[in-house]
């Protein structure tokens, strides 16, 4: 327990330090007093605060959000199916985003980023949907590994689709490469409140559900001895991920590694408890998304390189090292 909570405080406080890097880092440094100014003592006609509160404020808390519902949905993916390695995209999420960013642009001439956040939750959620309908039917309904297969043929389907309109339409694919790269970037406060909203309370109700979750990873027997409702549980666990998969998607773009490397990494520090693993997994999301956004936009200034780029190598790169030294433990 001990341990556990030293790594929480540890995790929360480099939260807190990436969250100053990513308000005072940037193509123009502002120094932290500036900052700290912006937020609790605004002055409008100051221009250093006014880049804070209107760019890098909006910019940091959808980092924060971003990571932590990746990571937190990417803990309960591979609680469902007891397999560290598992991740959101399983379930044919990112996939259906992008088919329906690609699908609003092409025929309905989409191109706010406003419109392609709700349309890419829409398709994430259907995508979603769609693989619980084809994974809860015929034998072994509802399994873990019968989700998985429908979820990888769904994104094989949906990924062939999206390249076939992408290749005889130009001007989508000049659109939807903005959005696919992944980036925290132009993304507005006021766009963001009903995603987090949804993230929020998908995260309460995961929290609610992981006591149910960590006597399922103990086998269906000793969970239904305990009382615990299967079928319910894991209906109710990959709503959560869609919810907290597709906000993340729909408001950061289709950003990997994150809800595959965090939870995996948190694990071999805090063990298989659920809570735990959860807790400390939505603050290390928050801080991978966070640094790896800062180092975007330092590497290559003025101009900055997208954090769907730098998450790609850094977070690869971090997880290829851990898979290799450290022992992964049970779930």
């Amino acid at each position: 327990m001990r341990q556990r909570a030293l790594v929480a405080g540890v995790t929360a406080a480099a939260l807190v330090v990436a969250i100053l890097l990513s308000l005072s880092v940037g193509a123009r440094p502002i120094d932290l007093g500036t900052v700290w100014d912006s937020i609790f003592n605004f002055n409008p006609d100051d221009p250093e605060q006014l880049i804070v509160r209107d760019l890098r404020w909006s910019r940091t808390t959808i980092g924060i959000l971003a990571g932590a519902a990746l990571a937190v949905g990417g803990a309960l993916m591979q609680s469902l199916t007891r397999n560290p390695f598992a991740d959101p995209g399983l379930l044919g999420i990112n996939a259906g985003a992008a088919t329906a960013v690609v699908f609003g642009i092409t025929f309905a001439g989409v191109t706010g980023f406003t419109g392609q956040v709700w349309l890419a939750f829409i398709g994430a959620a259907i995508a979603a949907i769609t693989v619980y309908a084809i994974g809860a039917t015929g034998a072994a309904a509802g399994a873990p590994v019968r989700l998985a297969l429908a979820g990888v043929a769904l994104t094989a389907l949906l990924t062939s689709v999206t390249y076939a309109v992408l290749i005889v339409n130009q001007s989508t694919l000049n659109e939807y490469r903005f959005w696919v790269v992944g980036s925290l970037n132009g993304r507005q406060g006021h766009d963001m409140t009903a995603l987090w909203v949804i993230v929020g309370a998908a995260l309460v109700v995961g929290f609610i559900a992981a006591k149910s979750l960590e006597a399922i990873s103990m086998g269906e027997e000793t969970a239904q001895a305990l009382g615990v409702r299967i079928g319910l549980t894991r209906f109710i666990i990959i709503a959560v991920v869609t919810l907290l998969a597709g906000a993340a998607t729909a408001a950061a773009g289709p950003i990997v590694f994150v809800g595959l490397a965090v939870p995996h990494i948190v694990r071999t520090f805090v063990g298989a408890s659920l809570p735990w693993l959860l807790g400390v997994s939505a603050l290390g999301g928050g801080v991978l998304l966070l640094v790896c956004d800062v180092i975007g936009r330092v590497i290559a200034r003025p101009s900055e390189v997208a954090v769907g780029i730098t998450t790609a190598l850094i977070g690869g790169a971090i997880f290829a090292v851990m898979a290799r030294r450290m022992k992964v433990v049970e779930l």
